[in-house]
C-alpha cells in the first residue's frame, strides 16, 4: 500500500469509528501527540484528550458523518493534507487542514488535525 492509499484508509477508519458510535476507534487514527483544533470548542492535545472529545460529541447525538470535496495534497515533508467538506446528522463544516503521516506501524494517523463546524442543520 502507498502512503496515500494507506492516509485514505486511515480517514476511512476514522469515519467507520464514528458512524458506529466508537471514539476509541477515532482515537485511535490519531498520533498519540496530536494537536486537534476544533473550532469553535478549542484546543485539544494528545490521544486522550481527543478521544474524550469525540465521546462527547457522540453523547450529544451526532452521527452520519460523510465527506465531500475531498481533497489530498502531498505535504512537503511527509504524509498528505486533506482539506474537505463533511456533514453530521446535527452539523455541517469544513475540514481546514489534516495532516496524516504514515507511522512505523504502515498505519496512516493524524498529527495535527484542524477542523470547523459552521452551522447546524
Amino acid at each position: 500500500m502507498n502512503q496515500l492509499d494507506a492516509c485514505k484508509a486511515g480517514i476511512a477508519a476514522w469515519q467507520n469509528a464514528f458512524n458506529n458510535q466508537d471514539a476509541t476507534g477515532c482515537a485511535a487514527q490519531y498520533n498519540e501527540n496530536c494537536v486537534m483544533h476544533a473550532l469553535p470548542f478549542g484546543t485539544f492535545e494528545g490521544r486522550e484528550a481527543i478521544q474524550a472529545f469525540w465521546q462527547n460529541i457522540i453523547d450529544q447525538g451526532f452521527k452520519d458523518v460523510d465527506y465531500t470535496e475531498v481533497t489530498w495534497e502531498e505535504h512537503e515533508d511527509e504524509g498528505y493534507i486533506l482539506t474537505s467538506s463533511w456533514t453530521m446528522n446535527k452539523a455541517f463544516g469544513v475540514v481546514h487542514r489534516e495532516h496524516w503521516v504514515v507511522e512505523a506501524d504502515g498505519k496512516a494517523r493524524l498529527i495535527s488535525d484542524k477542523f470547523e463546524v459552521q452551522g447546524e442543520r
